[in-house]
């Protein structure tokens, strides 16, 4: 279904009605598909009838945050309600030569724009889930409190977490410092896994569904490897454009316990065994 709004919002800006609609596989929480006009223009609408009433006001919010000069490239929010939102086409084509490369320098960039305080506008969604994003001067604080803690005990509240697990992540909240080296609060795409990075018509890179923030720049990278790494010229051009911490590969475990126990929290269980294996190498 097209909701009603989607289609007198084409109709007012020139393009006439939907002509032809495509589904578009891929995505985990939301149904998506590809709108065809009268115009012969296309856009990407994504629906679900069952979401937090704000989730696609956050979405447009993150998109529009991530359009930064060098960055990625995002798709542009034209319209969204509670239970949709559409976005211009990226109609992404095969990756042009040099793909990975572009998008380390591109990546690099949107790290580099930084601010004093972790956290964003307001709070948004890391898949279905609730993305506490108080503004917070301290990244060791931010990063225990509203991201290991938040979903630790979140799983505890639904019977996921035993009460040791919750001990567990506790104790690699207090942690942290010793753990993690110092970083400034970087932009950050929020949910970077393998499927949410793309190409446009160009074949050159993109980003899409976003939970953008205000964080850890090597957190960031930490989730590219967790479904699927990238080509190792993409780590290494990263490093020539932004340097990084010796040894920041080796942390990765810790910064995707937050994703792993959000994945437990909204799968299931079939996550359990990953969260353990990384809270028995560090509490």
């Amino acid at each position: 279904m097209i909701p009603a709004s989607v289609q007198t919002w084409l109709v007012e800006n020139g393009f006439g009605p939907v002509n032809e609609t495509r589904s578009v596989g891929g995505g985990c929480i939301s149904n998506g598909q590809t709108l065809t006009t009268q115009s012969g223009e296309t856009f990407f609408l994504k629906t679900n009838a069952e979401t937090p009433a704000d989730m696609f006001a956050r979405e447009a919010e993150g998109l529009a945050a991530l359009k930064v000069d060098n960055g990625p490239r995002v798709p542009r929010p034209l319209l969204f309600g509670s239970d949709f939102i559409l976005l211009e086409d990226l109609a992404p084509a095969p990756r042009k030569p040099n793909y990975w490369v572009d998008f380390a320098h591109q990546l690099a960039h949107l790290h580099q724009h930084t601010q004093a305080h972790f956290g964003f506008e307001h709070d948004n969604y890391i898949g279905s889930t609730r993305q506490s994003n108080p503004w917070m001067e301290d990244g060791y604080q931010f990063f225990a409190e509203q991201r290991l803690l938040f979903q630790a005990r979140l799983a505890y509240q639904k019977g996921l977490f035993s009460l040791g697990d919750l001990k567990s992540v506790e104790k690699i909240a207090t942690q942290l410092p010793d753990l993690i080296p110092l970083q400034p609060a970087s932009l950050l795409h929020g949910d970077l896994w393998s499927g949410n990075v793309i190409t446009d018509a160009r074949g050159a890179p993109a980003i899409i569904d976003p939970a953008a923030h205000y964080g850890w720049a090597e957190a960031e990278l930490a989730m590219t490897v967790l479904f699927g790494s990238f080509p190792s010229v993409f780590y290494q051009t990263y490093e020539e454009v932004r340097p990084l911490e010796a040894g920041y590969f080796s942390r990765f475990p810790i910064y995707n316990l937050y994703h792993l126990i959000n994945h437990l929290n909204i799968f299931g269980r079939g996550y359990l065994g990953q969260v353990h294996a990384v809270l028995r190498r560090y509490a």
